[in-house]
């Protein structure tokens, strides 16, 4: 066998066939499940594809159950304030794909969820986020093409949520640090404490 897989062939023959329950358990709309799952999550990865290809994996937090059931094929995300590279919008734009995995804190198991995607201003959905301290300038619509609860394997070889693993900040350099070696600039560097700072009234 080559070392580099190429085919589907090739890359089914290292593993065994897929359990029925494992393509059973993707579903065509949210389920009770699903939705008790994201009013829990405070944290997505967003996965998004532009038109040249390349795929981008951005992370998006809120208070749980920031992200916003319309109904069990409709998922409204409100856009934070962040960079203002817009990868994740320009790609949605572009292509209008668009998958999340939820993540709830000491939950293993994980909730994805993949459909397709847009933007809007529509007073109805921004409207739905009146409260947050700061009113997103868009709302994420996901249209649900399927959804699946991920089993715990991944989380438990990671031990994500495990008080014994968690990583102290200090054993990295400082985001200004790092940020300094990268591109460089006359700009003193930014302790992390004034950068918190910055984050906090930003939030």
């Amino acid at each position: 066998m080559p070392d580099r897989i190429e085919t589907l062939e090739q890359l089914r023959a290292l593993y065994p066939p897929v359990k029925e329950r494992a393509l059973r358990k993707q579903l065509p709309s949210l389920d009770p499940h699903c939705r008790r799952f994201i009013a829990l999550s405070p944290f997505i990865v967003m996965a998004t594809v532009g038109e040249d290809g390349l795929a981008d994996a951005s992370p998006r937090g809120g208070a749980p159950g920031f992200v916003q059931v319309l109904d069990d094929a409709c998922l409204l995300i409100p856009d934070a304030s962040g960079n203002n590279r817009l990868d994740s919008l320009q790609n949605i734009v572009q292509t209008g794909r668009l998958g999340l995995l939820f993540l709830v804190p000491g939950v293993d198991e994980t909730l994805r969820v993949n459909g397709t995607a847009s933007l809007t201003t529509a007073a109805d959905r921004m409207n739905r986020f009146v409260g947050l301290d700061n009113m997103p300038k868009l709302v994420i619509r996901l249209q649900v093409h399927e959804a699946y609860l991920h089993c715990a394997k991944s989380l438990m070889r990671s031990k994500l949520w495990s008080a014994d693993t968690q990583v102290h900040r200090s054993s990295l350099p400082t985001m200004g640090q790092m940020l300094h070696d990268q591109i460089g600039g006359d700009a003193p560097v930014e302790t992390q404490d004034a950068m918190l700072a910055r984050y906090r009234a930003e939030l």
